[in-house]
């Protein structure tokens, strides 16, 4: 168990590592003058030269790339030229906010999903497993800003039951604290995720009910509620585990997304004004924030699996 853990995380570097410099490389081709993206196309020659000189941005790439991963490693996210702050803190004052709507959304879905498929499964080839399943494929071929203009016209505009805007609450709980300014944002996240999740419990359920366990728990006369409750729930939802990892990172990106379209001052929205603006150092910030979650993600889903299904062992 501690040599899986010392394998995975010293992978898991390696992967980090190589993001970063193929992103790092990639904004520099986008822009191989900083110095005139950030003074302004009025700037004088000098000033850009001075400006690239002082911040090392005359120097070879690669060393510019062994700088910033030296950075990296004390803990530096380098500097936002355009917001004039450090990078981590621009990150830190709008991580929590997209992290409580994501965790919003997440929630909703699997509450939601969890059931659904479970009972799609049950009543496989019916009238409600074919109705669920058809809105679940029409969900999910839905654009996420499709969607989220659909709620707002509905529920906004004709029935105005939500603001057609979030909270601009700095607030990390206003999810919690203004549960109707953030309805429409939430549930436009949670939309596309209980469409995913719950054909993919439909598919996990459909197969553990063939297994002889279930067989034998409805041959003792056991309620059926409780073989669905006891043995099918727990089984059903392990490999709903993995693919809740390896989707942190796409909440990231639907994030970006919902922000953008309900105006919320999260992650998302901090990227899109940072691509507009040109915000190299933001911009790769994000990016490796992205990576980190997919691994972290991927990571945590094979330790919980593992936790809650004994019967899988780790490598040793």
């Amino acid at each position: 168990m501690t040599w899986y853990i010392v394998r995975r995380l010293a992978i898991s570097a390696v992967v980090l590592l190589g993001i970063s410099a193929i992103v790092f490389f990639l904004l520099h081709v986008v822009s191989d003058d900083p110095g005139r993206v950030v003074l302004g196309q009025r700037a004088s020659p000098e000033a850009v030269a001075d400006f690239n000189r002082e911040h090392g941005f005359d120097r070879p790439v690669v060393v510019q790339y062994l700088s910033y991963l030296d950075q990296l490693a004390h803990g530096d996210l380098g500097r936002s030229y355009k917001l004039n702050e450090n990078v981590a803190t621009v990150l830190g004052q709008h991580a929590a906010r997209s992290a409580m709507l994501s965790l919003a959304g997440l929630l909703i879905a699997l509450l939601i999903a969890v059931p659904l498929g479970i009972l799609q499964a049950v009543r496989k080839g019916r009238a409600v497993d074919r109705a669920t399943t058809a809105v679940s494929y029409v969900l999910y071929a839905t654009p996420s800003f499709l969607l989220g203009l659909v709620l707002i016209a509905v529920f906004s505009q004709t029935l105005p039951l939500f603001p057609a805007e979030a909270s601009s609450s700095h607030s990390a709980w206003v999810v919690f604290t203004d549960p109707r300014a953030m309805a429409l944002p939430v549930i436009t996240l949670a939309v596309t995720s209980v469409a995913i999740f719950s054909q993919y419990q439909r598919s996990s359920a459909l197969e553990q009910l063939g297994q002889d366990y279930i067989r034998v728990a409805r041959a003792k006369g056991l309620p059926e509620r409780l073989v669905l409750r006891r043995h099918l729930l727990r089984n059903a939802c392990l490999p709903l585990i993995t693919l809740v990892g390896t989707l942190v990172p796409s909440l990231l990106a639907g994030n970006l997304i919902v922000e953008s379209l309900f105006n919320y001052p999260g992650l998302g929205l901090l990227f899109l004004n940072s691509l507009q603006q040109e915000d190299y150092p933001v911009l790769l910030a994000y990016t490796l924030i992205g990576g980190v979650l997919t691994v972290a993600g991927s990571f945590g889903a094979d330790l919980a699996v593992a936790a809650a299904d004994r019967r899988i062992e780790l490598e040793k």
